[in-house]
């Protein structure tokens, strides 16, 4: 499994994704996320599902950067992805389907091209087609998901700072990575700032985020020490389940 996050900001694009790569009883790690520039101007796709499939698909797309001067607007490189997918798809998933697999990719594309007023993040299918990640929840998780999410929709706006959002991001994978035994560290971090238009990429380990993860840990087992037990007494008495006899 994969956990792969994307953030859209007022200020930015914020993305997380783990190395872990498992099948089976091994474990090994690579890069998933794919990063390119046209001059000043970034683009990043981060995949979630096979990886022959994703490495196809990457490889295509990365030829088609060569015969081509570039894109002036992300939804233009967006479905040149797309076209890359559904072309993959032609040739690998009757295959595959004898096989007893289904072809399977999630893709996150982020990033700003010349003709774009702000950074753009969108979801593809495996199907090729695509969404846009809007301003009232601006993530996405593709991969393990679940764990993750609660974190985000509590705290995140499409007005958080980059910094709030690293944050808060960092703390998502943790939740995923402490209840998902195949997600893990290490992990590549994307910061995209629209105010120096710098694409920063930084590579962390466990050990990077340890006083993070302790600190958050401890802030939960206060948090929930806290909660007086009246309010429990309060909820139980109002079940028709409890014995109040």
């Amino acid at each position: 499994m994969t956990y792969c996050l994307g953030i859209r900001l007022r200020k930015g694009l914020v993305a997380i994704s783990d190395r872990r790569i498992t099948s089976g009883s091994e474990t090994t790690t690579a890069k998933k996320v794919f990063v390119h520039k046209y001059g000043k101007y970034p683009i990043f796709i981060m995949t979630s599902g096979l990886r022959s499939v994703r490495d196809k698909v990457i490889t295509y797309f990365e030829e088609l950067l060569d015969d081509t001067e570039g894109f002036d607007r992300m939804y233009k490189a967006v479905n040149a992805v797309g076209d890359q997918i559904k072309r993959v798809a032609q040739e690998d998933r009757d295959t595959l389907t004898k096989a007893g697999i289904n072809f399977n990719l999630f893709t996150i594309v982020g990033g700003q091209m010349p003709k774009d007023k702000e950074p753009k993040l969108y979801l593809l299918y495996p199907e090729g087609n695509w969404i846009e990640i809007g301003e009232s929840t601006p993530f996405m998780i593709i991969g393990n998901s679940g764990y993750g999410k609660p974190v985000l929709q509590r705290t995140l706006t499409y007005d958080s700072t980059l910094e709030f959002a690293l944050k808060t991001g960092f703390l998502s994978f943790d939740s995923t990575r402490v209840s998902a035994n195949d997600v893990g560290f290490p992990i590549d971090v994307l910061i995209f700032n629209t105010e120096t238009f710098e694409l920063e990429e930084h590579m962390l380990e466990e050990e990077d985020l340890k006083e993070i993860t302790h600190f958050w840990a401890e802030k939960l087992k206060e948090s929930v020490h806290k909660i007086s037990d009246n309010m429990v007494d309060k909820i139980l008495n109002k079940s028709p389940l409890f014995d109040k006899g």
